[in-house]
């Protein structure tokens, strides 16, 4: 596994995935190695690691650091070429004799790295990066990317150019990947749509057996007194917290439970003062997640940018929780594949839902019950990885043959 973050160096889903991956290969007999920079997250927080992620005895972990320190990143990034740890990741991939090498958010690792050793080659777009140099299509800050303006988004993200996408070096590094795999069938789209001629696999994520506890009774009773919907998530403007608060206001009979930190969280808490039922809960674990998640009324993904999948839709799921969620990106997808909650247009669409859910317990556990058979259907670790494990034997098999239908 070659990735820019992994935890407890992380701050999002995709490397919560990768170590869910790397750790469930290793629970199978397979020997992982993950390597990851460690710069790169010093570089973007500075609370330090948060968190315990222990891995399997067969994952072995290997930190990337210069004494470049903060420099290293941003040479990267502004070249795509990992140059003070170049030599560091080709002598493990080249002096291992890997079966597999795949790679996930190389934005900070280096896309070069690519051309190291001979084994299968996949690639996870867990961003949009491939096409977007501000990694999420968001732009300006402001809205979705319909229209591409990537130097002026740059400079108004406050970032600098990336003046070697206007190069050949995607044309020249991509080929090296054998196949890529997308989350999501919207995510797979934007790629081909945004012109990269890749082969490309739609294979969801997934939750590990020990996430899954829909079967089981919640251990404790509610751990909120008044009836009340959740967030959960990074704390950012992309997230669409900032259109969810307001509504509170009209809704004074339940309760907004805010889980999670972020960049944006002091913006949103000084939005939320005088809102009394509006709490933020800060960052939880999971097992305190999960008796949150046994009681809320539904749980809310207002995200206004293009997600990539929304894995706490699958966590709510596991739980059998419904989700009601914004009609843009991935997020519509997974609902409409299970039916496991409702979908909004408007904040008049997101009300009516809310006020649904609350209203009618029959109907929440209908919808909690047809995400959870959903999850069990397409989410859980054992459809994956058949999923995974056919991709690369295919490969295998028809390397000689060309790339991958």
């Amino acid at each position: 596994m070659i990735t820019t973050f992994y935890p407890p160096y992380s701050f999002g889903g995709d490397a919560i995935y990768v170590y869910r991956l790397s750790n469930e290969l290793a629970r199978r007999g397979h020997i992982v190695d993950v390597i990851h920079d460690a710069d790169s997250f010093n570089l973007l927080e500075t609370d330090g690691l948060k968190g315990e992620f222990p891995n399997h005895p067969n994952v072995t972990v290997h930190t990337l650091k210069s004494r470049a320190g903060f420099l290293s990143p941003l040479l990267t990034q502004q070249t795509s070429m990992p140059f003070f740890k170049q030599n560091k990741i080709r002598r493990l991939v080249e002096h291992n004799h890997y079966d597999v090498i795949h790679y996930h958010n190389m934005s900070l690792i280096g896309i070069t790295t690519v051309r190291f050793g001979n084994a299968i080659k996949l690639y996870t777009t867990h961003e949009h990066w491939l096409v977007c140099p501000m990694h999420v299509l968001w732009k300006y800050n402001r809205e979705v990317c319909i229209e591409k303006s990537c130097i002026s988004c740059q400079l108004h993200g406050k970032r600098p150019p990336q003046w070697w996408r206007y190069s050949s070096l995607f044309d020249r590094m991509l080929p090296n990947i054998d196949a890529f795999i997308s989350p999501s069938r919207f995510t797979l789209k934007k790629h081909l749509e945004n012109g990269l001629n890749i082969p490309i696999r739609h294979i969801p994520y997934f939750l590990a057996e020990e996430d899954k506890n829909g079967e089981e009774e919640p251990l404790n009773d509610s751990p909120h007194s008044r009836p009340y919907f959740l967030f959960v998530g990074r704390l950012e403007k992309i997230k669409g917290l900032q259109n969810l608060i307001p509504v509170f206001k009209k809704l004074p009979e339940y309760d907004l439970l805010i889980a999670g930190e972020g960049t944006y969280a002091e913006p949103l808490k000084a939005m939320a003062e005088g809102i009394a039922n509006v709490r933020f809960l800060g960052k939880q674990s999971h097992s305190t997640l999960r008796n949150y998640y046994a009681h809320t009324n539904a749980v809310i993904v207002p995200s206004i940018c293009y997600e990539v999948f929304g894995i706490i839709i699958i966590e709510s799921f596991a739980m059998k929780t419904p989700v009601i969620v914004n009609n843009l990106g991935a997020l519509p997808e997974i609902v409409e594949d299970s039916g496991g909650g409702i979908i909004y247009n408007d904040e008049g669409e997101l009300i009516a839902a809310m006020k649904k859910l609350a209203a009618d317990r029959e109907l929440r556990g209908e919808l909690g019950k047809k995400g959870y058979e959903a999850y069990l259907k397409y989410w859980n670790q054992e459809s994956h990885m058949n999923q995974y494990f056919s991709l690369i034997q295919q490969l295998e098999s028809g390397r000689s043959q060309g790339a991958v239908q």
